[in-house]
């Protein structure tokens, strides 16, 4: 089967396809040829399950760079809980792309379906969100997590800064990391999105509009929508402002109670 086939076949069925295959080679079914026809079949069939194996194998890797980069996070968040008695950190969910995704993916961008064709084209495979309290806690984790030696920066776009038009505001990096298997380092890429609870709040919803179909009035809805979103972002400011006033008025502690308080914390944080 060559790519041109592959990009012309029913995406949605591309999962249960490979299970399928999968599920026959390991039930032992694909025989030895009696015939050149015969042959000429189980030679496909061979390749084309000996793709399967190595792209199974490619979204294996791509998951276990998520496990890498969210173990990032989480040790980050255990440290400012340690240091700074606040976890910046509100909740983190990973996922990767469905075989159906990519090949819509590949299929917009005129590229072929092959494992090559996967890394050179998609970049979010493996994605991770990381929803946080405050916007300078967005920064303060991509800052921390860049500065990383064993991280490569690949793209950044500060939707934060500058929002798509509809209003949607997170912090996406797409960054490379080396994931060590038992025979082979290999880096792979992942795509970060860092938001606050409110930009996380307002996305899911506005994904779920989206794909409403034969809404009327969709522009007035986008209009409203588009207001949501800054109306969001001015609370998402306020209460920043508020926290940094909050923790300008009180008390600066003495070294004393700075040690105190790291003891009194130190079991909870660290488990």
């Amino acid at each position: 089967m060559n790519d041109k086939q592959f990009n012309m076949i029913d995406t949605t069925q591309i999962d249960q396809w490979i299970q399928s295959a999968i599920s026959t080679a390991h039930a032992g079914e694909l025989i030895t040829p009696a015939s050149a026809a015969d042959s000429r079949f189980y030679d496909k069939t061979k390749q084309f399950m000996e793709t399967i194996v190595d792209y199974k194998e490619l979204m294996m890797m791509y998951a276990c760079a998520m496990k890498e980069i969210n173990t990032k996070f989480d040790v980050l968040n255990t440290e400012f809980k340690a240091r700074h008695q606040r976890n910046p950190i509100n909740s983190i969910t990973t996922r990767l792309k469905k075989t159906s995704s990519i090949a819509e993916k590949l299929t917009k961008k005129n590229a072929p379906f092959s494992l090559e064709g996967i890394r050179q084209h998609i970049h979010d495979v493996a994605g991770i969100r990381v929803v946080c309290s405050y916007i300078d806690d967005i920064y303060t984790l991509a800052d921390a997590l860049i500065g990383q030696d064993d991280i490569t920066l690949i793209a950044k776009k500060d939707y934060i800064l500058c929002p798509k038009a509809n209003g949607y505001r997170s912090l996406h990096l797409i960054v490379s990391v080396p994931v060590f298997f038992s025979d082979q380092k290999r880096n792979m890429e992942v795509e970060v999105q860092i938001r606050t609870i409110a930009m996380d709040f307002w996305a899911s919803l506005e994904h779920q509009l989206k794909y409403k179909q034969d809404v009327p009035d969709q522009q007035d809805i986008a209009d409203k929508l588009k207001h949501c979103a800054d109306v969001i972002h001015q609370t998402d400011a306020t209460m920043q402002d508020l926290r940094r006033q909050i923790e300008a008025m009180a008390d600066a502690p003495t070294e004393d109670d700075i040690l105190f308080e790291k003891l009194s914390r130190l079991d909870i944080a660290i488990s």
